[in-house]
């Protein structure tokens, strides 16, 4: 039988042999300890190329999944195209890859054409994947760290705020030497989950002064700003350019100075347990497109000082049915693999984001096993 390719997946005559119910470990010797999970994902047969794109965020926790799933499937390769939230929305959409990363979420419109482009009438899920702080991040030279409010940053990032030793930012950190450099604003060009939640964050908690509805598209008035394609680029533009302030998941924020966020009466760092003290708190969105559709709406104005508020969940968007049985195969078997105990702990150690909490992987591997099920 010749290859060939569907939606980013390409099929092989071995692959049209799974044998799915092999995945147990009741019927294969794991690897080392035998109370180890690390045969989440694992199958006899299953071969393939399975190609995914979107959310730069996700890339390094990506490579982690891609690396994990492919040692336990070694007939399979995984691809990923860090294009960033709306790019790999659209790619999804438009059935070029089987699966998207979003820092986002699907509006209205493209829910419904999610429905024209999966099989069956029941459209996409989002399953939440990897749960990050965003930092906003500066470069200062001899700073860390600084407090701001949500009001402050969003003046900041509305250019209505252009000096580091303006009194808003000073009145924040007494004892901080802040410099009369210049502001340069530094955002996402592209369409982007991260400007996403971002803007959601300065929306819901600046008391007015965004001006702006989130969104995956960054506006801002600011006379000093500049437009960055991707996470790397904003972060190699935040560290070449001195005053520079921008956003960024956290994992990339390296050396950089980063903001704490007043929470409450305190200013709280980002940390992974933050993050997901945040989700925690937070319920399902009133778009949700059924039960089995994991998008969280995040509460930005809690005043739990335990909580950082300015956190992405970053979800991979999967179709509700794959006619396709090895397509189908494909898809669950890796997604069942990053929302695993070892798939998590892959990515926490290789992008510092805050594992899933455990009955949310167990509610999202069921959401699959009912996808595979078809």
């Amino acid at each position: 039988m010749k290859a060939f390719t569907r939606s980013g997946v390409v099929l092989t005559a071995a692959a049209l042999s799974l044998s799915l119910a092999a995945c147990s470990a009741s019927n294969e010797e794991p690897a080392g300890d035998s109370s180890s999970e690390s045969t989440a994902g694992a199958m006899t047969e299953l071969s393939g190329n399975l190609q995914g794109a979107g959310a730069s965020s996700q890339e390094s926790a990506m490579d982690a999944w891609r690396a994990g799933f492919q040692s336990l499937n070694p007939d399979v390769t995984v691809g990923y195209d860090p294009v960033g939230s709306g790019g790999g929305i659209e790619q999804f959409l438009a059935g070029a890859v089987p699966f998207a990363g979003s820092d986002g979420l699907l509006d209205e419109s493209e829910y419904a054409t999610a429905v024209e482009r999966c099989d069956g009438d029941g459209g996409a899920y989002h399953l939440p994947m990897y749960i990050s702080p965003v930092a906003v991040i500066f470069n200062l030279e001899g700073i860390g760290s600084i407090n701001m409010d949500a009001e402050t940053i969003a003046n900041v990032f509305d250019g209505k705020i252009t000096k580091w030793d303006d009194e808003a930012i000073a009145s924040q950190n007494e004892g901080v030497e802040l410099p009369s450099t210049n502001i340069t604003v530094v955002y996402r060009s592209d369409s982007s989950g991260t400007s996403d939640n971002f803007t959601d964050y300065l929306e819901q908690a600046s008391n007015g002064a965004w001006p702006y509805e989130a969104t995956k598209e960054f506006a801002t008035a600011a006379d000093q700003s500049v437009g960055a394609d991707g996470t790397s680029a904003v972060v190699d533009t935040v560290t070449s350019t001195d005053g520079a302030i921008g956003y960024a998941d956290a994992s990339r924020a390296g050396d950089l100075g980063t903001v704490a966020l007043k929470v409450g009466e305190e200013y709280v760092p980002y940390s992974a347990e933050a993050a997901a003290n945040i989700i925690a708190a937070s319920g399902l969105s009133d778009t949700a497109n059924g039960e089995n559709d994991l998008a969280y709406a995040i509460d930005r104005t809690t005043t739990d000082s335990s909580a950082y508020p300015l956190t992405l969940v970053s979800y991979h968007i999967v179709c509700s049915q794959y006619d396709d049985e090895t397509e189908r195969a494909l898809v669950t078997e890796f997604e069942k693999y990053v929302a695993s105990a070892d798939g998590q702990a892959a990515a926490s150690e290789a992008a510092g984001s805050a594992p899933l909490p455990s009955d949310l992987s167990a509610h999202v591997e069921s959401i699959l096993d009912e996808i595979a099920a078809g």
